[in-house]
């Protein structure tokens, strides 16, 4: 009896400890109610009429008045309240009040069934309408809501939007349609935006494209009217793109284009002009020239503002000077500043020099996972070589975490984005600028129940949140890819057809299929790596050719002898679905991609060990005469990182060297890093930039080993610092150091605080120099190194360090 009863009270406690299922009203009969027929609200109307129907095939009845025997969806304002029962009325004034945009929505049940959503004014219909949405679960005929919804909300910040340039450098955009457009502007406005950003036709990019549907100029002014249809405001991305801001002639023409873009478009709010990335201007002519820019703006949009940004490749501080002194004058037309990729001055450090009724936008750069304003901290060289720089890139945690760093210094943001690889990234950022307490997991439910279906809200959520955790630290060691690639496996198998048809489940699928592929491709490519490198070392007994033989011939089968095809081929049938789907271009030579702009396909196969390099000096080693000559090459090559009893050899671009690098900050307190070091990518050397096209020229071998291709990396004159401990204080050292990157900066080098080591050096034109470190600076067993840059320079890089002991 003790028994049964210990049982009874465990399995109450068990029950209580397990939330309920949530309780659902069924609305699937429902009419909608609205009290006016103002253009917003009929707009609302029509989204909630046509995204149900899109979902449930119902069609909703609309009418001006309260039916007395069927469920209801009410719209209305806060002004039509006294519109409603009594009982409704007093359970929406329970709620708290709401500001500009926001919404009450609560479900009743007396004296008819129904959900009520009171907009606090017409734009927080729209908001509203989107909640519902995207809480509702439904299905074919059937629209169920929550029971227990009783929510009030306003938005934190009064930007919530994003960057839609129609371009050849995005990898989806262009190849949109008018209709792709205005159901994307819908379904971000449906999450809470209310602004989107388009460009001219004449940016720092080609002014067409084999995919465009019809002239830039044409969709720009489509992209506008559309945003006038929903009431959200229109920005647009305009760079100085001329020869000469002084000249009256360029002037002329300059200002004449502007004419005929501004006088195209439909609405436009707000004119965001870069101070440089692309157009870098001196302050004092950028002012003169935006003066002139505002006369032809308010002849077309008497109220629209312009936004300037100080980004600039090569900051000083004159220049800063200069540009915060016209900021703060007080300029008519002058909207505020706009933070963003390239701008050397923190945040926080902007709010302080400004005068503080002028606003700042954030322009965080979502799109990009290196070589940006937010690289995915500590990458494995493995993934930027494959994903690259504009793959597709979920981060909903590490976005949250970006956006909270900094959002009390801004207005809100509206992101730089380059297509479709950012999508996740987008809507967490919206929710962020409504709500910075939301957490990244409620808006994932959110995006899986409204876009791909009730059915599969948390798998595809959690799906979502594995993919993030792909991408962090080492991917030899990351066990979770591989259980992703099994979870997103399964969950195919499972969906409907539509939805295996549907972007946004295709775009989760291939990273995970490309991840798994690549995380196989490196324990294989690795191990061949070290077969090679065995046959080499048996050199001396095979004969130098007989051993260079076998290593390229065991190097080979990465290619020859492929390690799971079925897995890579999949990526290439899923990159064709995103192209037929939604225009993503993911390769080059199929889907007419820009190179470097989203197709991550294309390096699907890029080595994963050292066989460039290592091929490389196989053909140099057969140019050489004698067999010692030979054999001394392979040596030197098979120990080109060994530093020798007593040594220490540091690539400190790979996370396994962070612990000899010092760090103030933490990536979640300063993710830009622009006080403190990251991780980079790319050797930099004679004009090749990006991770895919790295060949390093005058050298013995002729290409750049894995170890260049990543750095430790501190922007513009921050410092680098890497410290040494546990040294022998009776040696002193020889210092070599490899200074790859994409960066070609005038760099010094301190020891200790006080020894040169050596002075301004211009990075770039060879990869390895060699410097005395004297016992005197050692003899406390440690050695601290500290790079740094002169003003105006781009950043300190380090890709290999070696301390070669000498007794």
């Amino acid at each position: 009896m003790q028994r049964a009863t210990l049982f009874l009270i465990i399995l109450i406690l068990f029950k209580t400890a397990i939330p309920a299922p949530p309780q659902f009203a069924e609305l699937s009969d429902a009419v909608v109610v609205h009290f006016n027929d103002q253009k917003l609200t009929l707009k609302a109307l029509q989204v909630l009429q046509e995204e149900a129907a899109r979902r449930t095939a119902l069609n909703f009845s609309v009418t001006r008045t309260l039916p007395t025997d069927k469920a209801v969806i009410v719209l209305a304002l806060d002004a039509e309240a006294p519109l409603l029962p009594l009982a409704w009325q007093t359970k929406l004034c329970a709620l708290e009040a709401t500001k500009p945009e926001g919404f009450k929505i609560v479900t009743v049940e007396s004296p008819r069934p129904g959900v009520l959503i009171l907009a606090h004014d017409q734009r927080g219909l729209l908001y509203g309408v989107g909640y519902l949405l995207r809480k509702a679960e439904m299905r074919y005929k059937q629209f169920d809501i929550p029971k227990d919804l009783a929510v009030s909300t306003s938005p934190r910040y009064p930007l919530r939007g994003h960057q839609l340039g129609y371009r050849p450098k995005t990898n989806a955009y262009d190849a949109w349609n008018v209709q792709q457009f205005d159901q994307y502007i819908r379904e971000l406005a449906l999450f809470g935006a209310n602004s989107i950003e388009i460009m001219p036709p004449r940016t720092d990019d080609d002014q067409t494209s084999v995919h465009m549907k019809m002239p830039a100029i044409k969709m720009m002014a489509e992209q506008s009217r559309i945003c006038q249809d929903y009431g959200l405001d229109v920005w647009m991305w305009y760079p100085n793109m001329g020869l000469n801001y002084m000249h009256p002639d360029s002037i002329k023409k300059e200002l004449q284009e502007r004419h005929q873009v501004f006088s195209a478009t439909p609405k436009l709010d707000h004119l965001f002009v870069p101070g440089g990335d692309p157009g870098e201007l001196e302050p004092d002519i950028l002012f003169a020239w935006l003066e002139q820019v505002a006369t032809v703006l308010h002849a077309y949009h008497s109220q629209a503002k312009i936004w300037v940004s100080p980004q600039v490749f090569r900051p000083t501080q004159k220049w800063f000077d200069a540009f915060f002194q016209h900021v703060n004058k007080g300029h008519k037309w002058f909207g505020g500043v706009v933070f963003g990729p390239w701008v050397k001055i923190p945040i926080e450090e902007i709010r302080r020099i400004l005068d503080p009724q002028i606003p700042i936008r954030r322009y965080p750069d979502i799109t990009h996972s290196l070589s940006c304003q937010y690289p995915i901290p500590r990458w494995d060289l493995a993934y930027a070589i494959t994903l690259g720089r504009e793959c597709i890139n979920p981060r909903p945690k590490q976005e949250k975490a970006i956006h909270n760093a900094f959002d009390q210094y801004a207005i809100g943001s509206l992101s730089y984005s380059e297509g479709t690889n950012d999508d996740v990234n987008k809507f967490v950022w919206t929710g962020q600028d409504w709500d910075p307490e939301l957490q990244a997991i409620e808006t994932l439910r959110d995006y899986a129940r409204f876009f791909i279906g009730p059915d599969w809200v948390d798998q595809v959520a959690q799906g979502l949140l594995a993919l993030e955790k792909n991408i962090e630290g080492p991917l030899l060691t990351n066990d979770g890819v591989q259980r992703t690639w099994w979870q997103w496996q399964t969950l195919e198998k499972r969906v409907p057809e539509k939805v295996r048809q549907n972007f946004r489940f295709q775009m989760g699928l291939i990273r995970a299929c490309f991840d798994a592929y690549q995380q196989r491709r490196l324990f294989y490519e690795s191990e061949l790596e070290h077969q090679a490198r065995d046959a080499l070392r048996n050199a001396a007994h095979l004969g130098a050719d007989s051993a260079v033989q076998q290593a390229r011939s065991i190097l080979e089968k990465a290619s020859t002898d492929r390690v799971r095809p079925d897995l890579r081929q999949r990526c290439f049938a899923l990159a064709d679905s995103l192209w037929a789907s939604i225009g993503a271009q993911l390769t080059v030579a199929k889907h007419h991609a820009m190179p470097g702009r989203g197709n991550f396909i294309d390096n699907i196969d890029m080595p994963l060990n050292d066989a460039v390099w290592m091929r490389s000096m196989f053909d140099y080693i057969d140019t050489l005469p004698e067999e010692q000559q030979k054999l001394a090459a392979i040596g030197a090559m098979l120990n080109r990182t060994n530093p020798g009893p007593g040594g220490i050899y540091v690539n400190p671009g790979s996370p396994k060297s962070w612990q000899f690098v010092r760090s103030e900050k933490t990536w979640q307190s300063d993710p830009g890093s622009l006080a403190s070091p990251r991780i980079s990518f790319g050797v930099g050397l004679k004009g090749e930039e990006w991770v895919h096209e790295i060949t390093a020229k005058g050298f013995e071998g002729g290409a750049a080993p894995q170890a260049w291709m990543h750095q430790i990396t501190t922007l513009y004159d921050q410092p680098l610092m890497m410290t040494f401990a546990e040294l022998d204080p009776t040696a002193s050292y020889r210092l070599r150091i490899a200074y790859t990157g994409r960066f070609r900066s005038k760099m010094k080098l301190i020891a200790d605080g006080h020894f040169m080591v050596h002075g301004a050096l211009r990075t770039g034109e060879k990869p390895i120099y060699e410097f005395s470190i004297p016992a005197a600076v050692t003899a406390d067993g440690a050695l601290e190194l500290k790079w740094s840059c002169d003003e105006g320079e781009r950043g300190s890089q380090v890709s290999e360090l070696w301390l070669l002991p000498e007794k």
